[in-house]
């Protein structure tokens, strides 16, 4: 056990990272794809410095050959993104965070299309649980729900819809792994974003004071630099039922901050449309065998 008492703390403390996300944007008086933009560059840029600094090459033939996945995954990375600073400006943190986590449920249901994975009566409860979960949060049917809450849970699914989609062409890529697939995801998200930035208004960074400028530089070099790196690095000494399980610390810590931090208020039918969507991914993640396992 004592060998993995050090990637589990790495991989805790990545997802608790992870989990206060939300609060510092708010703190980003910018645009969410020049943030998305920003955000790459200051990540690619460390994780250069860590590549360099602990001599790690990069598999260039691999690269070569899984180009057009990566630079398609490095796309649906920066869209992702900016759909998701969008939820945080239309609905709460932690609704826009639920929302968000419903991308394990899309992976479960495109799965048996994409590679001929038959679906269990487990992954069908899981899925429909999580739904109604879904509808509870997006309060429909609830006359008096926010027409903005609404539209923030819609950029959430959307970035749900493209985080599954980096999940799944990632199930492709096979000779670039760890943390070298999201460099180059990284650069590639910076590829696509530069244009897209310079469309739609340009540079803001006149906009930023002093605590705008310090969230920033959380967002790129802690968030996404510093805990990919240790994300990676956790991942290689855990076994991936485990990864999963404690993978679900970010949306728990999402929700408390959000509640408690931030002072944001979730209803009664939010709360048990969080727990099933949070409940029924995790037991879909859960493993039978794992019972026998000491």
């Amino acid at each position: 056990m004592r060998k993995f008492q050090s990637p589990r703390l790495m991989l805790i403390l990545s997802m608790a990272v992870f989990g206060t996300l939300g609060p510092f944007v708010r703190y980003i008086p910018l645009p969410s794809g020049e943030l998305a933009l920003y955000r790459a560059i200051l990540a690619a840029a460390l994780i250069g410095v860590f590549l360099l600094a602990t001599r790690q090459r990069i598999p260039l033939k691999g690269m070569v050959k899984e180009l057009p996945l990566l630079l398609f995954s490095g796309v649906a990375m920066g869209i992702n993104w900016i759909l998701l600073f969008e939820a945080y400006k239309y609905t709460t943190v932690s609704v826009a965070t639920l929302s968000y986590y419903f991308a394990p449920v899309i992976v479960t249901v495109v799965c048996p299309f994409l590679f001929r994975e038959k679906l269990t009566g487990k992954q069908i409860l899981c899925f429909l649980m999580s739904t109604i979960g879904l509808v509870l949060i997006t309060g429909i049917g609830d006359v008096g729900s926010s027409g903005t809450d609404l539209i923030g849970i819609l950029f959430g699914l959307g970035a749900a819809v493209f985080y599954a989609t980096v999940i799944l062409l990632n199930k492709f890529i096979k000779n670039v792994d760890g943390i070298h697939r999201t460099f180059l995801q990284f650069l590639a998200a910076i590829l696509i974003l530069i244009p897209y930035v310079g469309a739609t208004g340009g540079s803001n960074l006149h906009l930023l004071d002093f605590s705008g400028w310090c969230a920033l530089l959380v967002v790129g070099l802690v968030h996404t630099g510093i805990t990919y790196c240790l994300y990676f690095s956790s991942l290689k000494e855990l076994p991936g039922q485990k990864a999963a399980i404690l993978s679900y610390i970010d949306p728990l810590v999402a929700v408390v901050i959000s509640v408690t931090v931030l002072g944001e208020t979730m209803t009664l039918p939010q709360l048990i449309g969080g727990v099933l969507i949070l409940g029924f991914t995790l037991w879909n993640e859960i493993s039978p065998k794992a019972k026998t396992q000491p």
